[in-house]
């Protein structure tokens, strides 16, 4: 009697948990966060810029065409995962891509992009991570598909990878009007 007192109770919570785990794991979009940014324009931006001192990253000047805006930070293990996919991105020409080196130290950022090279068109620092607040960050990696007139078109949390930016990314770029008189 004591005994299937305790069986059922364990039976059932580990069918409960099997189903759990079974639907995670096939759950499509596990890296895709609907963000109550998207199709709202980015927020306006002036930050330094990492790679050239004494300059500004602006979202003025990115505006009249579509770039992806990638958040990282020396200190995260996950960027240095995606950050091979990120130069292979660099690669396709299709799109700018513009680092936000979200709450790091300029030095250590500065020698991980002279040691695994620099996917960027152009950094910006966000030391007191204001710009990520405005984007809803809460962790690194993510990354952002502006278009050319300045809105969130999608939104990416985690690793990038090959497949990601192919089955996400490139079509909304592909989809994406130019920019055109405002």
């Amino acid at each position: 009697m004591m005994k299937t007192r305790f069986i059922v109770p364990l039976i059932v919570f580990v069918a409960l948990a099997g189903v759990l785990f079974i639907a995670v794991k096939r759950a499509p979009d596990k890296h895709f966060i609907a963000s109550v940014l998207i199709g709202k324009p980015a927020p306006e931006f002036k930050l330094p810029s990492l790679t050239n001192p004494g300059s500004n990253v602006t979202s003025t000047a990115l505006q009249g065409k579509p770039y992806v805006l990638n958040v990282w930070g020396t200190w995260c293990p996950m960027c240095r995962v995606e950050h091979q996919a990120l130069m292979q991105i660099q690669q396709l020409e299709q799109v700018p891509l513009i680092g936000l080196n979200w709450r790091d130290d300029d030095a250590l950022a500065l020698d991980w992009l002279a040691q695994l090279g620099n996917p960027y068109e152009q950094v910006a620092i966000d030391k007191q991570g204001r710009l990520a607040i405005d984007l809803g960050v809460y962790g690194a990696p993510e990354t952002f598909l502006i278009d050319a007139k300045g809105i969130i078109v999608h939104k990416h949390v985690g690793p990038l990878d090959m497949e990601i930016w192919k089955r996400d990314f490139e079509p909304k770029i592909n989809a994406a009007p130019a920019a055109g008189p405002t």
